[in-house]
């Protein structure tokens, strides 16, 4: 029988996979592993990163691009520490990934050799499997159980691959069935009393809003057509933004820090809450924990773990979304509907009027509307953690086959610039956008040497305000302490792209943001834009205190109206603020079903 390499065996199974392309860092506990990616030169592309932690968050941000396991490696030692941040990411975001960690050679296991430690039990904690090849004829098959228990367990799968068993000769015997894991997934449908009880609640609701998640991606038309038949506002956790398009009316966007001022002013308003494929832990504080719940997923785990449930549905949310449009009367407009509308139309009238400012440093409305008008309609947005995710939330208009993925509940900043190789390797004719502040950028920049080397077409947008801008606002608004560590020194990012054999622009105003994104889309390869931006923040709507002058004035805020304004007019009852219903949560379990204990 023909016999293999260990570490060519696990590349094929990789291949079989369909697999065709790994991210990683060499090390010398890991040369067999180096050997085969040469092997499979002709076969698999190999991106070299210049950090472990970029190949790690590379591989998490693929599957939340594409819907496609990645695979990244290290080698002993450091190599295997630096890819922790990716698999958290990935654990926290239920990404399903693989990383190959090498370990020293079994001989000299245990016994403080250089760069050795007990890997298992580093790794036991972050991933949904996590296994060390105990002889060499079992690479392929536990290279197979690796990938199938990351895309079942939706986690990270830890192989950890003992130098001497990657070199070891072993028969070229195993298989790969693809074909039987590559199926459509066909949730059940839900039961029929499951639909009445929803609809005899969305009849007798004076005000329900709908509050999805990521377990409805796909779902965007049911989603409309229930918003337009039912006369609920829509509102979506972070990360699944772009299942209804912006610019969709009743959409109010996500809900808490970083979201849109709409969606947290009516949150608390709502009697019933259509609650679907969104298993978010900051729920809790987002809704009146007396509102009825019609909870729709697929997980039993997830049902009540947030909020009291009133009709539980274990099925799939796309289905039961339609059945209960197929099955439901048509509402007319509830009062909080005529608000929240009314409240979106205020809102977004103030950011447009800002799109046009000339304010130096740039206030990012000018950008966010350059970006709009010029991005592609599949365009790919890597977006990285701070306040940039904050103006990407309200003024980024997706549409169309645009996509995007952040960091979500790990929130690792450095992100961006990672997912940016990634987007570019499954996406390698669509437009890239990396868009991070220079706080995030600072950590993860050494990548733009990977854009360069594999002639990516991405366009990184560094917004540079000189502060943490995140934490600077928690320090002000939240802590009330003096500002602490937040600071950083203007830097010229456009001389370090340079240096990177990256095109690099600095920008101070909308033209020459525009003129700068024209030459981009008109050349080859990636470029930097440092974009020199305001050092005010965001628009608090933790805060939200339209009443106050110094709050208004901080905030431009004139034009704004508060949400009171837009219920009184429309007879919107009074509810608990989300403080007080946190509080109210505690000290009533019976009304949160030990939704406030998660």
């Amino acid at each position: 029988m023909t016999k293999i390499n260990g570490a060519d065996a696990m590349l094929q199974v990789l291949y079989n996979w369909h697999i065709d392309h790994i991210y990683g860092f060499p090390g010398g506990s890991f040369d067999s592993g180096m050997n085969a990616i040469y092997d499979f030169k002709d076969k698999m592309k190999y991106i070299e990163v210049r950090h472990e932690e970029a190949a790690a968050l590379a591989a998490s941000a693929e599957y939340k691009f594409s819907g496609k396991l990645g695979v990244c490696f290290g080698s002993a030692g450091p190599g295997a520490v630096h890819l922790m941040n990716g698999l958290y990411d990935a654990k926290y975001d239920h990404v399903p990934m693989v990383a190959i960690v090498a370990n020293v050679p079994t001989s000299r296991q245990d016994m403080d050799f250089f760069q050795a430690f007990d890997e298992k039990p580093w790794f036991d904690p972050v991933a949904v499997w996590n296994h060390q090849i105990k002889r060499a004829d079992q690479i392929p098959g536990m290279m197979d159980e690796a990938i199938r228990q990351a895309y079942a367990k939706m986690g990270p799968a830890v192989l950890i691959l003992p130098k001497d068993f990657g070199w070891d000769k072993i028969s070229d015997n195993f298989r790969v069935n693809y074909d039987a894991h590559a199926v459509t997934p066909n949730y059940a449908a839900p039961k029929k009393e499951s639909v009445d009880a929803a609809v005899k609640l969305l009849k007798e609701a004076k005000n329900p809003v709908v509050y999805y998640g990521l377990g409805v991606k796909g779902a965007g038309k049911e989603l409309k057509e229930f918003a337009d038949k039912f006369k609920t506002p829509l509102m979506s956790s972070v990360l699944a933004k772009g299942i209804v398009e912006d610019k969709f009316p009743a959409y109010m966007g996500s809900i808490g820090r970083v979201a849109p001022k709409p969606s947290n002013d009516i949150q608390t308003h709502a009697d019933l809450v259509v609650w679907v494929g969104n298993d978010t832990p900051f729920s809790l504080f987002f809704f009146n924990p007396k509102a009825k719940v019609i909870q729709i997923d697929v997980d039993s785990e997830a049902l009540g773990k947030r909020h009291a449930v009133d009709v539980p549905i274990l099925a799939d949310g796309k289905k039961t979304l339609q059945a209960i449009i197929d099955a439901g009367e048509e509402r007319s407009e509830s009062p909080l509907y005529k608000a929240a509308i009314a409240d979106r139309e205020n809102w977004d009238s103030w950011q447009e009027s800002f799109a046009d400012s000339d304010e130096t440093p740039m206030r990012p409305e000018p950008v966010f509307d350059v970006i709009n008008k010029e991005a592609a309609d599949d365009a790919v947005f890597a977006v990285d953690v701070g306040n940039v995710n904050i103006n990407f939330q309200r003024l980024m208009n997706l549409h169309d086959d645009q996509i995007w993925a952040t960091s979500g509940l790990y929130a690792t900043m450095g992100f961006g610039a990672p997912a940016s190789l990634a987007a570019a390797t499954v996406y390698p004719k669509r437009e890239v956008w990396n868009l991070a502040g220079d706080g995030a950028f600072a950590m993860m920049n050494q990548e733009l040497l990977t854009q360069a080397r594999y002639n990516m077409h991405v366009l990184n947008v560094v917004f540079t305000n000189e502060t943490l801008g995140y934490i600077q606002a928690e320090q002000e608004d939240e802590s009330h302490q003096p500002l602490s560590g937040v600071i950083i020194p203007d830097n010229n990012w456009a001389k370090v792209a340079d240096g990177m054999n990256v095109k690099g622009v600095v920008v101070r105003n909308k033209k020459e943001f525009a003129d700068a994104v024209k030459e981009f889309k008109n050349m080859d390869g990636p470029m930097l834009i440092d974009v020199k931006l305001t050092h005010a923040m965001p628009y608090s709507t933790e805060l939200n205190t339209l009443d106050d002058p110094d709050f208004v004035k901080k905030y431009q805020a004139e034009a704004l109206k508060p949400f009171s304004y837009f219920a009184k007019k429309y007879g919107v009852e009074e509810a608990a603020p989300a403080s007080s219903a946190s509080q109210e949560a505690e000290s009533e379990p019976d009304t949160t079903s030990g939704a406030s204990q998660h």
